[in-house]
C-alpha cells in the first residue's frame, strides 16, 4: 500500500450531506470478482450523463478539479451499506484523502484499511478548506500527516489522528502487512500456549 506522508494536491468539494456508499459506488459495479477498474464507478450517476459521456457540471469533471487528490465533504460522509468498494474505487480515482467534519464509521474503517486518510475537523476549518477548494486558483492545498497539519492559502489547519491509524499509513501498512511485523512475537506465542496445552495439538 502506498504510504502517506506529505501530499500536495487539489481539493474539490463536494458538501452535500448524508451522501452513501450507493452514490459513492453504484451497486452495478459490485459485480466484478476482482477489483479493477472501480475508477469508473465512483459517483457514476453524478459523474456521467445518460448517453455515457462526462457530466459537465459535476465538479470532478470540471478542468480545475478534474486531478483532484481530497475531497472536502459533508457529514456523515460514507453512509450506507458497508461495501468496502467505495473505498477501493476512490483511491483507484486517486483521492488520497477526505476531509470533513464527521464520516460513517464502517467507511471510516474502510478507509484505514485501504490507504486513504480520512480527517475530521471543527466546521469552522471546513469552511476555510471550502472556500479554498472553491477558488481555481487556490484549491492545492498540503496534508502533513507526520506534522498534522493542513497547508492552505499559506496558513495551517491542525489535525488530530490516532497514532495507530498515523503509523499504518505512514509506513503504507494494511492490516495484514501490520501484523506481519510481529511473526516473531506470534510464533513464539504460539509455542509457549501450545506447550501449555499439548492438547489442543492432538488430532483425531
Amino acid at each position: 500500500m502506498e504510504p502517506f506522508n506529505r501530499v500536495t494536491g487539489v481539493a474539490a468539494p463536494m458538501m452535500a450531506a448524508n451522501i452513501d456508499t450507493d452514490v459513492i459506488m453504484p451497486k452495478q459495479f459490485l459485480k466484478g470478482i476482482d477489483r479493477n477498474n472501480l475508477d469508473r464507478g465512483v459517483f457514476f450517476d453524478q459523474r456521467f450523463l445518460t448517453d455515457g459521456s462526462p457530466n459537465p457540471e459535476f465538479i470532478l469533471n470540471k478542468p480545475a478539479w478534474r486531478d483532484a487528490q481530497f475531497l472536502i465533504v459533508g457529514p456523515n460522509f460514507g453512509c450506507g451499506s458497508s461495501r468496502e468498494h467505495a473505498v477501493w474505487g476512490l483511491r483507484q480515482l486517486g483521492i488520497r484523502a477526505l476531509i470533513g467534519t464527521s464520516f460513517a464509521g464502517i467507511f471510516n474503517d474502510n478507509c484505514q484499511r485501504n490507504g486513504v486518510l480520512t480527517l475530521t475537523l471543527p466546521a469552522e476549518d471546513i469552511e476555510r478548506l471550502v472556500q479554498a477548494g472553491n477558488n481555481p486558483e487556490a484549491n492545492r492545498i498540503t496534508v502533513d500527516l507526520a506534522r498534522q497539519q493542513i497547508g492552505v492559502e499559506g496558513k495551517d489547519i491542525a489535525f488530530t489522528v490516532d497514532e495507530l491509524k498515523k503509523h499504518m499509513l505512514l509506513e503504507g501498512h494494511d492490516a495484514i502487512s501490520y501484523t506481519l511485523q510481529f511473526q516473531q512475537e506470534i510464533r513464539e506465542f504460539e509455542q509457549r500456549h501450545f506447550a501449555a496445552h499439548p492438547w489442543l495439538l492432538t488430532q483425531d
